[in-house]
């Protein structure tokens, strides 16, 4: 996809005409206007019950909070290293 952003309630239909009406998922992208790899990814996605898919989309955003994280822990840890060692390279 080109960054374009599609609404959920189209995203969800899309993937109802694939999976409730047995629409092959080329006509239904062809339909709808999506790029096919974009119409597997929904499918993946909303073919999950709703709880199941909030709770898969919460732990998500987790994962990517700490991530985040861990790379500024870890980019600190390291400016702590060489300012220890410049500062032990200075004392003697």
């Amino acid at each position: 996809m080109s960054g374009e952003r599609y609404p959920e309630e189209f995203k969800i239909e899309a993937v109802k005409q694939v999976t409730e009406r047995g629409h092959p998922v080329v006509d239904v992208a062809n339909r709808f206007g999506v790029p096919q790899h974009g119409l597997y990814g929904w499918i993946k996605r909303y073919s999950l019950p709703e709880g199941e898919r909030r709770e898969l989309e919460g732990q998500t955003a987790e994962i990517r909070r700490l991530k985040v994280e861990l790379k500024r822990v870890t980019e600190e840890r390291d400016i702590l290293k060489k300012a220890a060692a410049y500062f032990a390279k200075e004392s003697r």
